[in-house]
């Protein structure tokens, strides 16, 4: 049977008649309608601007609260928050980690700053996120047990950790993912970095694995400028988190005493004022994305060749990126152009890390659905202001 070419009209149309009549509609903008006024002009006023202050400590102690973790420490932005965990999660130089190959392009590059090397897989059609049973099988078919993890038979290095990456905001199947992971003796650090919000079963993103790491980039849920932090119930690794990405510097009253290499990666007071203020509004963010998401689906799901993208059963997606699915590349990049010419800024999902020319010759499993949703994906605008009665909040 003949199947009619995609036409973007109908849904450009219904765009249009939602969304509001200014343009450029951006992908995600930032919303401030709290104290950030207030907060970030106390840091001003008082001179407490960089590394230390109580808006930090405020900051890390209201993330774990809301994540429902014992510790939280605040970094400079998610990237950094990566990296750190990697390194606190025992990652060395020449070990391979295991991510999604449908994923911002940080979540690879943080295995690299850590030495290692990024070992690609592929993604669940409904989460979006990494497939658990595709990982085991995956794991099964190159890899052989081995002291302290996994061995690739191809390579020789072993597989150290697995990276999950809660794509747009909609959950990993964390269980079965966490079961893999134990049969294989590997470490999971959970990229939460676009999940705030988000909750699995009832658990909060960002409390599903050992260590996890959020995002505050100014496209975020909410946002610190650039920030992001990382999560754990252990004391100890919190403990070592915050000294590794405090210059490792030791406590000291006047002395400058390191005693390993550390990083810079510290929020600064000003950053985590504004964040603090952002993080007071969350419920009210969240509640305006899920009235938008819904009003998105009411619109566009029974519109030919659309298939908004939903929360995975069971979970509770903050909708950071609402995110519908066409029938192929031809109608995504049709859609993509026909917004752009309404000046709706809409975005495809990412390109594939196996396919970025620094990553192409980095280990990898099959990726046919990474591949699909690759060219089927298209993002559309989804700032928590955008509907009218969220905007008179504003």
């Amino acid at each position: 049977m003949r199947v009619a070419p995609f036409d973007p009209a109908p849904v450009l149309a219904a765009l249009t008649a939602m969304l509001p009549a200014a343009r450029p509609l951006a992908l995600h903008e930032p919303r401030f309608a709290g104290r950030e006024w207030d907060y970030v002009k106390e840091c001003l006023d008082t001179g407490w601007v960089s590394s230390a202050g109580a808006y930090v400590d405020r900051f890390e102690r209201l993330l774990a609260e809301r994540c429902g973790v014992a510790r939280a420490v605040a970094v400079v932005n998610g990237t950094a928050g990566l990296h750190a965990a990697l390194l606190l999660a025992g990652v060395e130089p020449g070990d391979e980690v295991l991510v999604p190959a449908l994923t911002f392009v940080a979540t690879a590059n943080a295995v690299v700053h850590a030495g290692a090397v990024p070992h690609f897989v592929d993604s669940d059609p409904v989460t979006l996120g990494l497939d658990p049973k595709r990982l085991e099988d995956h794991l099964t078919e190159t890899a052989a047990p081995g002291p302290g993890g996994p061995i690739n038979r191809a390579t020789g290095r072993h597989i150290r950790a697995v990276v999950p990456v809660h794509v747009f905001g909609h959950p990993v199947a964390m269980d079965a993912l966490n079961a893999v992971a134990a049969r294989w003796h590997l470490t999971v650090i959970e990229d939460a970095t676009e999940a705030l919000g988000s909750l699995y079963h009832g658990r909060p993103a960002g409390a599903l694995a050992r260590l996890a790491v959020l995002s505050f980039n100014g496209n975020k849920i909410i946002t610190t400028g650039g920030g992001g932090a990382i999560l754990t119930d252990d004391p100890a690794l919190a403990d070592a988190a915050k000294h590794l990405t405090s210059t490792a510097k030791r406590p000291h009253p006047w002395a400058f005493e390191h005693d390993e290499v550390g990083y810079n990666y510290r929020l600064p007071n000003l950053n985590a004022a504004l964040g603090c203020a952002q993080l007071e509004q969350l419920d009210t963010f969240l509640a305006a994305k899920r009235r938008l998401a819904a009003l998105y689906h009411e619109r566009l799901a029974g519109l030919p060749g659309i298939e908004p993208v939903i929360e995975p059963p069971g979970c509770t997606g903050n909708y950071w990126l609402n995110a519908v699915k066409v029938p192929d590349a031809a109608a995504r990049d049709a859609l993509l152009a026909a917004c752009h010419g309404a000046g709706l800024l809409a975005r495809p999902a990412w390109a594939l890390m196996s396919g970025l020319p620094m990553y192409a010759a980095c280990p990898s499993a099959e990726l046919p659905v990474a591949e699909e949703l690759a060219a089927r994906l298209v993002c559309l605008p989804s700032g928590a202001g955008l509907l009218e009665g969220d905007r008179e909040q504003a």
